[in-house]
């Protein structure tokens, strides 16, 4: 059974960051691209940004978000992260970890199999 589990959301001033994690687990994810989406309330889930589990990581980023947030992974604990700078009130939402058999530039949810339960993150201003 696959699960996605994601952690470290919180509430956290503008300008302040916040690292969040998804702890992967139920199967082998080396063809996939493992993505984080947000969903803030009253407004569809966005992408926010894409990596390969596959060694070289080639990563895709929402543009509202290049430059602040880092996508990376480590294979060996089956782990997602997602470092955040430069949080702005705009930032906040519940964050969702995914992964799906689709291009990492892929930039939509659908194609994406499975997800987690979400973690929230609050920035205040």
């Amino acid at each position: 059974q696959v699960q996605l589990v994601e952690s470290g959301g919180g509430l956290v001033q503008a300008g302040g960051s916040l690292r969040l994690s998804c702890a992967a687990s139920g199967r082998t994810f080396s063809n996939y691209a493992m993505g984080w989406f947000r969903q803030a309330p009253g407004k569809e889930r966005e992408f926010v940004a894409a990596i390969s589990w596959r060694i070289g990581g080639m990563t895709s980023y929402a543009d509202s978000v290049k430059g602040r947030f880092t996508i990376s992974r480590v294979t060996g604990e089956n782990t997602l992260y997602l470092q955040m700078y430069s949080l702005k009130p705009e930032d906040t939402a519940v964050y969702y970890c995914a992964a799906g058999r689709v291009p990492v530039t892929t930039g939509h949810a659908t194609g994406y199999d499975y997800w987690g339960q979400g973690t929230q993150v609050t920035v205040s201003s």
